[in-house]
């Protein structure tokens, strides 16, 4: 065990996680030239395209240290952002040591100070890189003054290194080998593994993903999860490299795959504790918590005949995703589909985006909402996070919203723009510190419902994309809430009702109407598009009926002639109103989600 280090790389996104990933598996040799490709951990086109690290990626590589000893390298890259913050809690179970990435010219921000709380919560050992140093941009100086300063850490012992060139990175793996400790664990003590990921193999079912503990795994053991109770007998056992490579057994400290022929998605809890059937651990490895999901919205497949391919995808989906929760859930306007919670907004574009092209399913959302608890008169609480089973408004004592604690990282110049954004978005307590020349740390309270639409996207806009947010759940306050029905030619749309803040309710009505009127094509009568508090119509926007000119025949003669036709038309039209039903289409459920109501 002397010989390993498990450890992971954590950073703000967009400091060059998957760069210094990429020069550390071509320096240790993991990937012959021909095979590599940028990002190479990252295996989904999604990743790729937008440039973003999803899922957490193991891969073992072997490395010569400078006094000849080798060493074999268990390396984890985690994603960066906000919404991914329980990827990286599973992968720092697994590590010893954290490789803490700061980017030279930005310095330290939001996910940075998060991700090390993060990793101290697991009582890893911090190695500090200060990434980028080639960048004409790069102040190493006013980095590491950050670095002691907002993370306590001792900036004469961080690495400077720059990924994209390929400087310093000997001195990164050298830090891993000398700073990182082995992992611990008795080899000859009965069997513990965390199981922190997990696969779907067409042909071999489940692939579990895990971390040995104590003892050791090989094929023929009889194994048993934890949690569920469930045995299995190993297949296969062995290291993750850029592919699966088989191996005798996996010991403890070792980090790799085990095959026990599990079939069915739903028998597998990632996070769970893996021990042999015949000599079982006395308790299962601590420290692992549930995701809980924060915004939640209905999926529903446009053709209802999709509607089991839809099942299966989110149980696969849910194995490579454990912060994914799903229940079914059914609409009058779209049928059958499942209520899911998410971690954040972009999580949810995500899902929806992994459905689509990996499952080839083609789906529509429900406006996303956050839980609120809703206190009858009666003295019962219940939780809403869907529309459709909010109470009679009658039968509501009060309600309760969720507050975050949100932590704005930006240049010293656009405080003012911040500080406005904060109180738009009904901040309380909001306060700023200097965290070093020239820049601040705004704190704000603000309700979670409020960052769901495009909180983060005005913040990149107002400062120039120097902000960063990072956000903490941190407890219940009243509110007074509304939901806002929308009526298409007078029948209720379901799938469009949302609950808002009374303030914002005329507003958000507006912006519905509004994007409906433009989507939504034109009939042969008028069609009013309205927005409805209870009987209340609080907004209200009118797609204007196509008009046949049946004027046209009318050459000349007395305007009386011409009267007649055109009143002859309108009391058509009347009749057709009473019986003419609208159909929405697609376009006009995404428009609506897709853009804020500050655009």
């Amino acid at each position: 065990m002397e010989d390993i280090r498990n450890f992971c790389i954590i950073a703000h996104i967009d400091h060059g996680k998957s760069t210094l990933a990429d020069r550390l598996i071509q320096r240790c040799g993991g990937v012959e030239a021909r095979d590599f490709r940028d990002q190479i951990l990252d295996s989904m086109d999604i990743e790729r395209e937008r440039g973003i690290t999803i899922k957490s990626n193991t891969i073992t590589l072997n490395y010569t240290a400078r006094d000849g000893k080798p060493y074999r390298l268990n390396l984890i890259d985690t994603p960066g952002h906000v919404d991914f913050s329980h990827e990286v809690r599973r992968s720092l179970m697994s590590c010893e040591g954290a490789l803490l990435i700061v980017d030279a010219s930005q310095g330290v921000e939001a996910q940075t100070v998060a991700n090390l709380y993060l990793a101290l919560e697991y009582d890893l050992e911090i190695v500090p890189v200060i990434n980028k140093i080639d960048l004409p941009s790069a102040e190493v100086e006013r980095v590491r003054e950050e670095i002691d300063a907002d993370l306590g850490l001792d900036p004469f012992e961080a690495v400077l290194c720059s990924a994209k060139q390929g400087i310093g990175i000997d001195d990164v793996l050298e830090a891993v080998v000398t700073r990182i400790p082995p992992p611990v664990g008795e080899r000859e003590a009965p069997l513990r593994a965390l199981i922190f990921d997990a696969q779907y193999d067409v042909y071999r079912g489940v692939v579990l993903i895990c971390r040995i503990k104590e003892g050791t795994m090989r094929a023929g053991q009889k194994i048993l999860l934890m949690h569920t109770e469930k045995e299995y007998e190993v297949e296969e056992v062995g290291l993750l490299q850029l592919k699966r490579v088989k191996s005798e057994e996996l010991e403890a400290g070792a980090v790799g795959y085990v095959i026990a022929g599990v079939k069915a998605v739903s028998e597998i809890n990632v996070g769970d504790t893996i021990t042999e059937a015949a000599r079982p651990a006395a308790e299962p490895l601590p420290g692992y918590k549930e995701a809980k999901p924060v915004v939640f919205s209905s999926i529903y497949p446009i053709a209802s005949d999709d509607y089991e391919d839809l099942a299966k995808a989110l149980d696969k989906l849910k194995l490579n995703d454990a912060s994914l929760t799903f229940q079914k859930d059914s609409s009058s306007a779209l049928g059958f589909g499942f209520r899911c919670g998410f971690l954040g907004l972009l999580h949810l574009e995500i899902v929806q985006e992994r459905l689509e092209r990996e499952h080839d399913l083609s789906l529509l959302l429900s406006a996303p909402s956050v839980q609120y608890e809703v206190v009858l008169t009666d003295g019962t609480e219940i939780t809403v996070d869907n529309p459709a089973l909010f109470p009679d408004p009658g039968s509501i004592n009060f309600i309760r919203e969720p507050y975050i604690k949100a932590s704005i990282m930006i240049p010293e110049r656009y405080l003012g723009a911040v500080m406005e954004l904060c109180r738009e978005r009904r901040g309380e307590s909001t306060t700023f510190e200097y965290l070093a020349v020239g820049r601040l740390q705004v704190t704000s309270e603000l309700p979670l419902a409020e960052i769901l639409f495009d909180f983060y996207d005005r913040l990149k806009t107002i400062t120039q994309g120097y902000g960063s947010f990072d956000y903490d759940l941190t407890d219940y306050r009243q509110t007074d809430l509304v939901k806002v029905d929308i009526l298409v030619n007078g029948d209720k749309v379901d799938a469009l009702s949302q609950l808002v803040h009374r303030e914002k309710a005329r507003h958000r009505a507006l912006h519905y109407c509004e994007r409906l009127a433009e989507t939504i094509p034109r009939q042969n009568f008028k069609i009013a598009i309205q927005g409805a508090i209870g009987g209340n119509i609080i907004a209200r926007a009118t797609i204007n009926a196509f008009r046949k000119d049946v004027t046209a025949k009318c050459y000349g003669g007395d305007i009386s002639r011409k009267r007649k036709l055109l009143e002859k038309q309108k009391e058509g039209k009347k009749r057709m109103k009473m019986v003419g039903s609208v159909e929405i289409p697609q376009e006009a459920f995404l428009a609506v989600l897709k853009a804020g109501p500050n655009e």
